[in-house]
């Protein structure tokens, strides 16, 4: 079992940038790929960025170039770092692990966090 806690979300004015991360425990090693999902108000839960343990990394058009993801194996922390930030990216967002590799991990993840609250103003 793998257990994922988001923090660092928050509410932040639009061009603002927000660092979420997901702390990992359990048996972690199991898990190959991580990302990172968001649920917009009124939207099905979406993909936002994913990388496999080869590092190859994948993201959603609308955060290209705005969002980066990263993970600190020795502290068994996944990241998301959000900049540019518009009110669009307003979300709940979840971290979750698999054992997939490659392009969205396969779309192939066992385990999730809780969610967490971003909120984007304008």
């Amino acid at each position: 079992l793998v257990n994922l806690v988001e923090s660092g979300g928050g509410s932040v004015q639009s061009g603002g940038s927000l660092r979420l991360s997901c702390q990992a425990s359990g048996n972690t090693g199991s898990n190959s790929c991580w990302g990172w999902f968001r649920q917009r108000p009124g939207k099905e839960r979406e993909g936002v960025a994913t990388i496999d343990s080869a590092g190859k990394t994948t993201f959603a058009d609308p955060v290209k170039g705005r969002f980066t993801i990263s993970q600190d194996n020795a502290k068994n922390t996944l990241y998301l770092q959000m900049s540019s930030l518009k009110p669009e990216d307003t979300a709940v967002h979840y971290c979750a692990a698999g054992a997939g590799s490659g392009s969205w991990c396969s779309n192939f993840f066992g385990y999730w966090g809780q969610g967490i609250q971003v909120t984007v103003s304008s």
